[in-house]
């Protein structure tokens, strides 16, 4: 799925948020120490090998919602954008930690230039934010941002899963329905 937003190229694809070619950074679903774990996080380092933990260990710890930029080592993206989600039914205010960290990413990106940004579905995994709840803000949160960016032009939701695709493709539907 792909949609217009101002000057900005919205798309919804299904895939791994480590093999995502021809964008400039793709967000990393990371811990608060930055280090190699399991998930995205996992996915990510693994492939873009151990220079990317050295070179977060001075960053690290991070707290919910913020970000911070990296190069991309092995990948085929030249930084990566590491955020902490918020931990599902522990962290308060779930949902605002949670579109901090879309804002935090994307502005992070367009401070640096970059044109396209990648994510993954932000605290869905291990930290247990259930999937539409999350897309919902994810979505919102984009939306709401797109107007400030001036460099960024194309924002790329990964999901690994087809019944994940199928969630955030229905709640991007009715979130652009809501806005008219």
């Amino acid at each position: 799925m792909e949609v217009a937003i101002g000057h900005v190229t919205l798309e919804v694809v299904r895939g791994n948020i480590a093999k995502q070619e021809g964008f400039e950074a793709i967000v990393n679903a990371a811990n608060a120490w930055l280090r190699h774990g399991g998930g995205v996080a996992g996915a990510i380092h693994r492939a873009a090998g151990p220079g990317l933990e050295e070179e977060c260990r001075p960053l690290a710890p991070i707290k919910p919602g913020q970000a911070v930029i990296t190069g991309g080592h092995n990948l085929p993206n030249p930084y990566v954008i590491h955020v902490l989600g918020p931990v599902y039914g522990v962290d308060d205010k779930p949902a605002q930690k949670l579109a901090d960290c879309y804002k935090s990413a994307l502005r992070l990106a367009d401070e640096k230039g970059l044109k396209s940004v990648a994510f993954p579905a932000i605290s869905t995994g291990a930290f247990g934010y259930p999937m539409e709840e999350a897309a919902e803000v994810a979505f919102k949160t984009i939306l709401d941002t797109i107007p400030q960016l001036k460099r960024v032009k194309r924002v790329r939701m990964v999901l690994y899963r087809k019944k994940d695709l199928k969630i955030h493709e229905r709640v991007l539907k009715r979130v652009l329905g809501e806005r008219g």
